[in-house]
């Protein structure tokens, strides 16, 4: 043991040596220009500005534009596109060969190339036009923040062989700020992925370590150790970090060298794009900014490091309990342990035991684990509220699944109509068997046109009847059911009234009918009950054999429509319709529903009759297969996709106002929400709920949301 402690030390101080070569972060002279370009964006202009530039070239710079305080982002991006299109115009008539007479524009930009330069480098510079926003006092906030984490961070990068001078890297990903989410799903101070976040840290719908800057440290520094094991060179495991491993080490094979300066100069991969020639070069300026601030910023004022007091807790915990025991308020508690997802502080799931708690030292009166212990036996909890659904990993089976949530095979065998217990495959969704905390939703819809419903697989008289809106014994009665547990596939029900399918609002229901959410309001009014049907119905013994119920006994059915936001009710129909048919809705893709419906893509598809890569339109209706899931199931992995899409969304952004576009010739949806707006197509589906996004003829009034990122709205809430 004592020649091993001795060898561990030995590889420890030998890490450190090696992290702090100086040849180790080389700066190639081919990316000169690029850190000075960097430098000037990270100290001189700032986020009000941003500069006109040749996109390979990067000393070539052809203008500043500045903003007014207050201007909109869609007037904003109105003036960078007409400086962008100014400068286009220039250097093409400077391409063709005028050299005299020139303009003071056309004299200005002219200059900012050598002299003797031929009009094709000009034609060639008027298709690589680019803007760059100004980041200087992000920049100078991030090293205000970075003062409370820097110190740990170089610890952890030392600790793992890393450079410590990594410890500038957050200033490019987040600038130093732990509550950055990006729109395409990045988060954290580190700004890892889901997928990239789910192989160094616990990424789920309860923790989301990417979140908390101590766990996203240690995968960061982790993920650039093992880059660096691939391509045996910092510069290029930096890279990797934005462009991916794989892409680099295809690079490096391409161009038979690892000089990252050849690399950014001379490789044409298909994703290798401006980010990811300049990633490196963005560390560099970046890097020496941090280790040298004042000559740029002047004295910086740095956040002090916070002491905390941590405990991992010993058994699963309601927030509530947590913040009742550690006499601690909600807003301290959730911004000092931001891993925790909403589906925790809105009471859905429990703090998980093992959950590294942690609170300042300064807002506690007693140690956290004294005021933990006090906590009542009956408080202390044993297992997670359980999840809905489970997704089969490869080698898990049946009795594994069975065994982690407490139930049996049989029962899951019956709740998902599976033909054997022995045939699982990974990636397969299961629903689990409800402990009373997550009911069965089911979507509330119109009863059909003629008052008559046709069983389907997974079917049961509760579903049936909280689906339209009318009691179970009603249904009983109705159709004189002999044995209300006992429906076939395709047995014809009726679940309205013949004279009137839709009664009044004020006409009464059973009890079971009035389970319903707070949503349920205005869904379907309940049927009238005046008149039961012939005995052509009911109990028709064609079809064949029972469906296998979808519920275990006592389990409650509530009616859901749709999702609610932060603002306004979301207006969107995640009903399965008459005929096996949905409505498209924003975010959805042809593969979604594949994985909800467990069927593949090419399938739906044929179903469809759409080509490959055929986009779907919001707002029109796709048929789907239901051959292995019920629709009940599907629309609960529906809801569930929105739901988490909607909090994870509202969990970093807060819509502040709302503005008013006429759409016009030329306008797609895609633009104006992801260019023109940033905003979500289904947060625009939410502020225009009567308008059909699958045809937006021009002169279309839209109201469009203004967003600002919540750590902003909340005065530096959870910014450090």
């Amino acid at each position: 043991m004592r020649r091993l402690s001795i060898i561990l030390s030995l590889l420890l101080v030998g890490s450190a040596a090696f992290a702090a070569e100086p040849d180790l972060l080389p700066q190639p002279s081919e990316l000169e220009p690029n850190v000075r370009f960097w430098t000037r964006i990270y100290t001189d202009v700032p986020s009000s500005a941003g500069l006109i530039h040749d996109s390979v070239n990067l000393d070539v710079v052809y203008e500043i534009v500045h903003f007014p305080e207050n201007l909109s982002r869609r007037a904003r991006e109105r003036r960078i596109q007409r400086a962008k299109k100014e400068t286009r115009t220039i250097l093409g008539r400077l391409a063709k060969s005028k050299r005299s007479g020139l303009s003071a524009d056309e004299a200005r930009v002219l200059e900012r190339w050598p002299k003797g330069v031929t009009d094709a480098t000009l034609a060639g510079a008027a298709q690589r036009v680019r803007f760059q926003s100004g980041l200087s006092d992000k920049f100078h906030e991030g090293l205000v923040r970075s003062g409370r984490w820097s110190a740990d961070i170089e610890r952890v990068l030392e600790e793992y062989g890393v450079p410590r001078e990594l410890v500038a890297l957050p200033h490019v990903e987040s600038s130093y700020n732990p509550r950055a989410y990006s729109r395409i799903g990045a988060a954290g101070l580190w700004q890892f992925t889901h997928s990239t976040g789910r192989l160094y840290m616990r990424v789920d719908h309860v923790v989301d370590e990417r979140m908390s800057p101590q766990h996203a440290t240690v995968g960061a520094a982790r993920l650039l150790r093992d880059n660096y094991r691939r391509v045996q060179s910092w510069p290029l495991a930096i890279t990797s970090y934005n462009h991916g491993v794989g892409g680099i080490e295809r690079a490096v094979r391409t161009l038979g060298t690892r000089d990252l300066g050849v690399i950014a100069q001379k490789y044409k991969g298909r994703t290798f794009g401006f980010a990811s020639r300049n990633f490196y070069a963005e560390f560099l300026a970046a890097s020496a900014v941090h280790q040298n601030p004042e000559p740029h910023f002047g004295k910086i004022h740095y956040r002090a490091p916070l002491a905390y007091d941590r405990l991992a807790t010993d058994a699963y915990y309601s927030i509530r309990t947590l913040q009742n025991a550690l006499d601690v308020d909600r807003i301290t508690l959730r911004e000092h342990n931001p891993a925790l997802r909403p589906s925790v502080w809105n009471g859905a799931k429990l703090v998980p035991k093992g959950y590294v708690v942690q609170v300042p030292r300064h807002a506690l009166e007693q140690p956290i684990e004294t005021v933990l212990a006090q906590v009542p036996d009956s408080a202390r909890l044993s297992r997670q509220k359980r999840d809905r659904f489970h997704k089969v990993h490869r080698g898990e089976t049946l009795s594994v699944i069975a065994q982690r949530y407490d139930t049996s095979q049989r029962e899951l065998v019956h709740l998902n109509n599976l033909r054997s217990r022995h045939r699982i495959r990974a990636g397969q969704v299961l629903r689990l068997p409800t402990d009373g905390s997550a009911p069965i939703e089911v979507t509330r819809a119109a009863p059909p046109a003629d008052g008559i419903y046709r069983v389907r697989r997974g079917d049961n008289l509760s579903i049936i009847a909280v689906r339209f809106g009318v009691g179970a014994d009603t249904i009983v009665r109705w159709n004189r059911l002999r044995n209300r547990n006992r429906l076939s596939i395709g047995q014809r029900l009726r679940v309205a009234e013949p004279e009137t399918v839709v009664a009044s609002a004020t006409e009464a229901t059973t009890t079971d009918a009035a389970i319903v959410t707070r949503h349920a309001s205005s869904a379907t009014p309940p049927v009238s009950e005046k008149r039961a049907p012939g005995p052509e119905l009911g109990n028709d013994p064609t079809p064949p054999g029972p469906a296998a119920s979808e519920l275990p006994p006592n389990t409650p059915v509530v009616a859901v429509d749709p999702l609610s936001a932060d603002t306004i009710p979301d207006p969107s129909n995640y009903a399965v319709n008459t005929g096996e048919r949905i409505t498209v809705q924003a975010g959805e893709t042809l593969g979604h529903y594949a994985e909800w419906l467990e069927v593949a893509a090419h399938r739906l598809r044929t179903l469809n009759g759409m080509r490959y890569r055929t986009p779907l339109v919001i707002g029109r209706t796709k048929k789907l297969d239901f051959s292995r899931v019920t629709p009940e199931v599907f629309e609960q992995r529906r809801l569930e996709y929105h739901r988490d899409l909607q909090e994870e969304f509202f969990d970093a952004w807060v819509v502040t106002g709302t503005q008013r576009h006429m759409i016009r010739r030329g306008d797609s949806l895609w633009y104006l929400a992801n260019k023109k707006f940033q905003v979500p197509i289904w947060l625009l589906r939410q502020y225009n709920p009567d308008l059909d996004f699958g045809a937006l003829p021009a002169g279309t009034p839209l109201v469009i949301p203004l967003i600002d990122p919540r750590e902003t709205v909340e005065r530096g809430i959870g910014t450090g």
